[in-house]
């Protein structure tokens, strides 16, 4: 019988939730294009968001993929 560590799912699901909100940011950019203040925190989200996203994916990734 041979034992295993189960691994995590967490950089999938952070960057799954990241990649949401920058979606989400991104959306708020084309609905507020007449408001540039809107607009650029849309973006901001939108581009934090993603970077968080791909940083999550780095740090919790698995390993041996």
């Amino acid at each position: 019988m041979t034992e295993a560590a189960a691994g995590s799912d967490m950089g999938i699901g952070l960057g799954l939730a990241f990649g949401a909100l920058a979606v989400a940011g991104a959306l708020g950019m084309l609905v507020a294009y007449s408001d540039q203040v809107v607009a650029g925190w849309s973006f901001a989200l939108a581009m934090t968001a993603g970077i968080l996203s791909i940083a999550g994916v780095h740090l919790y990734g698995r390993r041996d993929a």
